[in-house]
């Protein structure tokens, strides 16, 4: 461990203690709960590559009433993946009693409720943990860059409310809504490396395999139809 924080002299210091204090929950392959480590270790590509280390994970999609959908741009003091541009929250349950409930995935939804506030500034009252919608998992392994990374089982939340945002800059650079024509054009601009657009990989997968047809039951207001919480999606960045 000493060896791995040698060279963390110049980690944001917000988020290198987050990076200590949080106890992300490692699962198995299966979603089984398995232990706890820190938020640290479970990005280390050292430790994701040599252990298989791999943590539960939720993202957030939220619409508003005219269905469309909340990006954040992630900070440029985040550890992985600065400055890109995904889904409207994406963090972790922590390693504690009220994000741990497996019933109705309470505990994916708490969290979320939680890192709303903290990332979004949106107050619970405004995101009740029983308007979340889990449509489904997906495990995924992603590089950031030599030394961090991501290896996730992501729970896919999505909730149509209308928000105030005050977006935490320790957390967010930026935030947009979007309609799919200018969603589709934040992509067209990521892949073509323009305006230094980059998108971060688990909203990409979710963009390339679920989102479109998500999005027609969104508004719809069928979301019941899409779920599927049995499969567990292994899919590649």
């Amino acid at each position: 461990m000493a060896a791995a924080v040698v060279d963390d002299a110049g980690m944001d210091a917000v988020q290198k203690r987050l990076m200590f204090e949080d106890e992300c929950i490692l699962v198995d392959e299966q979603d089984n709960v398995v232990g706890h480590e820190s938020k640290y270790n479970c990005h280390l590509m050292e430790k994701i590559e040599s252990e298989n280390l791999l943590h539960r994970a939720f993202s957030v999609f939220l619409f508003n009433s005219k269905y469309e959908l909340l990006l954040q741009q992630r900070s440029a003091t985040k550890v992985t993946f600065p400055l890109v541009w995904t889904n409207t929250c994406c963090s972790h349950p922590l390693y504690r009693e009220s994000e741990l409930i497996q019933e109705d995935c309470l505990g994916v939804r708490n969290a979320a409720q939680r890192k709303l506030l903290d990332e979004l500034g949106i107050p619970a009252e405004d995101a009740p943990v029983d308007q979340f919608t889990p449509l489904g998992r997906m495990l995924y392994k992603a590089p950031s860059d030599g030394k961090w990374g991501e290896h996730e089982l992501d729970y896919l939340l999505f909730i149509v409310r209308d928000v105030k945002v005050q977006p935490n800059p320790d957390e967010v650079a930026d935030v947009k809504y979007v309609n799919r024509e200018e969603l589709k054009e934040l992509i067209r601009k990521a892949d073509a490396g323009e305006e230094g657009v980059k998108i971060s990989p688990w909203f990409r997968l979710v963009v390339d395999n679920f989102l479109m047809g998500w999005w027609d039951h969104v508004e719809k207001g069928t979301l019941g139809e899409a779920v599927d919480m049995e499969t567990i999606h292994k899919l590649k960045e």
